[in-house]
């Protein structure tokens, strides 16, 4: 039902989970994140001998910063900033800050991955105020369990049948059926990169990596805060960074930028990655 193997993929998945409610595969695997994580990170940080408020703390500022800014990200970087007319003046298009409430409609879709970055950073920056904990340590035990979120979501989008990548003649192309542009005839059914599972692998590789690091080094007693936040960074968004290359265009605007805006966002977390991976590499090996 779900494949068709010929010299191409057949995606004929619908979005929901059940024909005729609203509970989609998307939903499901984007929720299905923060248990994961949840139990991931309490194993990490029970290893630590982590205080109880402290964690659970964490938890809910990551949950907050997460929704808050994947949605704010989307409504300001990659959502029209006022309506879009047409020669008639007729609105084709509204914009988020023309229609500031259209932001909290979180079931019509649109959240951004640089957006939740941010959104956690700032969460986990008023956390570690508050509770008086270290920034870093906070991100670098929180950066070990974020690519599994990220690989799922991933996988969301492609049981959405979105976010795919240009037409390919490779043997593994999807004929994304659902799609919506296929769908309301705005592109012909062709084969598509497959990018959402090329993501998602990469990004269930980088939690490998970075738990991987982790387990090695906590034995010794030598895990460096900022190895690890350099290495989420560098890992991530430079694959971010490439793998728009082999996606379609998202939003209108950005067919005539030479680099969309998924590349230009990704430009500054490298550079921060790079910058926390030299500092780690200078840093003693000392206990954390």
């Amino acid at each position: 039902m779900l494949l068709t193997i010929l010299n191409f993929i057949t995606w004929n998945v619908r979005p929901e989970i059940i024909e005729g409610f609203h509970v989609r595969w998307y939903g499901l695997l984007f929720a299905s994140g923060f248990p994961i994580c949840y139990f991931v990170t309490l194993k990490i940080l029970k290893n630590e001998n982590v205080k109880t408020e402290v964690f659970d703390g964490m938890i809910t500022a990551a949950l907050i910063g997460v929704i808050v800014g994947a949605r704010l990200g989307h409504c300001l970087f990659y959502g029209p900033w006022f309506d879009q007319k047409n020669m008639l003046g007729q609105v084709i298009e509204e914009g988020y800050l023309s229609h500031p409430l259209n932001m909290l409609k979180i079931w019509e879709g649109g959240l951004a991955s640089h957006g939740a970055t941010l959104g956690v950073l700032i969460a986990f920056y008023i956390f570690s105020r508050k509770h008086k904990v270290d920034y870093l340590w906070v991100l670098s035990r929180a950066a070990i369990v974020v690519p599994i979120s990220a690989g799922l979501i991933r996988l969301g989008n492609l049981m959405n049948s979105e976010i795919y990548g240009h037409v390919t003649t490779m043997p593994w192309g999807f004929l994304f059926v659902n799609s919506t542009d296929v769908r309301y005839g705005i592109e012909k059914l062709e084969p598509h990169h497959p990018t959402q599972i090329y993501e998602a692998l990469a990004y269930f590789s980088i939690f490998a990596i970075l738990l991987f690091y982790y387990i090695r080094n906590s034995k010794k007693k030598t895990v460096k805060n900022e190895t690890l936040i350099g290495l989420i960074l560098t890992l991530i968004f430079t694959f971010r960074f490439f793998i728009e290359f082999l996606k379609n265009t998202q939003v209108d605007f950005e067919s005539k930028m030479p680099i969309n805006m998924g590349q230009i966002l990704s430009i500054p977390f490298i550079i921060v990655g790079l910058y926390f991976l030299w500092r780690g590499y200078k840093k003693k090996s000392i206990v954390e």
